[in-house]
């Protein structure tokens, strides 16, 4: 079967948010000049910085044997740790920047800007070793036994650099693809330790800070803040949301080949502010599990007392879900995304699912407002494979849309027949979720027949 249109439920939803509106309010409503004030003020820092190196330098310093270099190498040590710091920031998940930019795109700028400071920190060990090497007049590797073992902090700072490295080795591409999730995290953990280590030598040594109090004084703020902001919305509030709502697992339930819905039961997520589409980072506190959180989609908005995920078992710790047991404890750090009915730029939509992807389609359509006339397209191998397919199909037929399953190989069944599916497709907002190269697909689709590129909003599911 390539395509199938269908009007009403096979089978009555088994979940409650479709019998009543969700008590839980919607996340924020996103509020772009947010983010570009932080950019303002983030580029006015790095001037700042770059300034403040220029000028702790005087003409006969430079004349100096070995001046250059060190002139250098503070400028790039001072850039270097100024955008790690900013870097840090980036995945901080300080919610009033996510909610614009969502994680996907936190993280693409954090990519983006992780060679740099690596680059920069790199060149100013390397020009600081070869500036008292020069002034010396002694060999290099003569001179790093000497810096490191003579001068206050180097040591710790040293350790830092190691630490630094390596996470900055685990995280080029070829390497991470061999390296478990769960690995990697742990090993970039310790950038915040590297930058921890880092901080003393900076302040002691740094000739923009020797003899200069209060420009100490703002640096140390800087830290202090981007400290404050990881350690209040990585590890405080998620810490006081855990405890607050004090998730359990309530029941298991199979969905399909491979598909478990989780089902939560909780305290007072009448508080809880999510819009459809948005996930959790989940912990689930069990052997083997709990030091370890993974991002899934809620499969349904909340209906107090109860959330619920849908879980397709495609790594080691996605495959474990399917085995909690009722009772388990749930630690939960969200919600997080912009996959939701606020990233509207028209008032019609169209939602297209692949596979597991569905999650994020079925709760984004149940938040969606009337009006929006939703088209749905859901795609998978097989029909057993298409999970909440009922669920999807009575929100369809209450929002007074259309829905379209697509089954088979992708080799027969495409994307060729978007424009036939949904003729106005260019008139609609595009929400894609599933697996990249999937979303990938869709979304050059869409924008090949004229979909606006503001007007297309993906949801990667990448292996958990």
């Amino acid at each position: 079967m390539s395509s199938v249109t269908l009007g009403a439920a096979e089978r009555a939803p088994r979940t409650a948010p479709e019998k009543r509106p969700p008590v839980s309010p919607p996340s924020p409503a996103p509020m772009p000049g947010v983010v570009t004030a932080s950019l303002v003020v983030l580029g006015l820092g790095l001037g700042g910085v770059i300034g403040l190196a220029i000028t702790a330098e005087s003409s006969s310093q430079l004349r100096a044997a070995g001046g250059v270099a060190m002139f250098l190498g503070g400028l790039t040590g001072l850039a270097g740790t100024y955008l790690a710091l900013v870097m840090v920031l980036l995945v901080s998940r300080v919610p009033l920047v996510e909610r614009v930019l969502g994680q996907d795109g936190l993280l693409r700028w954090h990519r983006r800007l992780a060679p740099w400071p690596i680059s920069l920190i790199l060149a100013h060990v390397v020009l600081l070793c070869v500036a008292y090497a020069q002034a010396a007049h002694a060999g290099l590797w003569h001179e790093v036994g000497v810096i490191v073992g003579t001068f206050p902090d180097l040591v710790t700072a040293t350790v830092g650099f190691a630490f630094m490295m390596a996470a900055a080795v685990v995280s080029i591409r070829a390497i991470r693809r061999r390296v478990g999730r769960e690995r990697w995290w742990a090993v970039h953990l310790v950038m915040y330790l590297a930058l921890a280590l880092s901080f003393m030598h900076v302040i002691a040594l740094g000739p923009s800070f020797v003899g200069h109090p209060l420009t100490q004084v703002v640096w140390i703020l800087f830290w202090a803040a981007t400290a404050g902001l990881v350690i209040g919305y990585r590890f405080l509030l998620p810490t006081v949301r855990t405890l607050r709502h004090r998730l359990r697992v309530a029941e298991i339930r199979p969905e399909g080949p491979g598909v478990v819905s989780v089902v939560l039961r909780g305290r007072q997520l009448e508080r809880l502010a999510v819009s459809g589409g948005q996930f959790f980072e989940w912990r689930f506190l069990t052997r083997g599990m709990w030091w370890q959180a993974h991002p899934f989609t809620l499969s349904a908005l909340p209906s107090p007392p109860y959330l619920r995920l849908t879980v397709k078992g495609l790594g080691d710790f996605s495959s474990s879900v399917a085995r909690l047991r009722p009772g388990t404890k749930v630690a939960i750090e969200g919600p997080y995304g912009v996959f939701t009915t606020h990233a509207r730029t028209r008032k019609k939509v169209l939602l297209v699912a692949g596979g597991i992807g569905v999650t994020a389609v079925r709760a984004l359509l149940e938040d969606l407002p009337s009006g929006t006339d939703p088209v749905v397209v859901l795609r998978a191998s097989s029909e057993d494979d298409l999970v909440l397919r009922a669920e999807v199909a009575e929100l369809v037929r209450r929002k007074k849309g259309r829905l379209h399953e697509l089954v088979g190989s992708r080799a027969l069944v495409g994307f060729d027949r978007l424009a036939e599916l949904v003729p106005d497709v260019k008139r609609r907002d595009v929400f894609v979720a599933g697996p990249p190269q999937f979303v990938h697909k869709v979304a050059a689709t869409a924008a090949r027949l004229g979909v606006p590129e503001e007007s297309i909003h993906y949801d990667e599911y990448a292996l958990p």
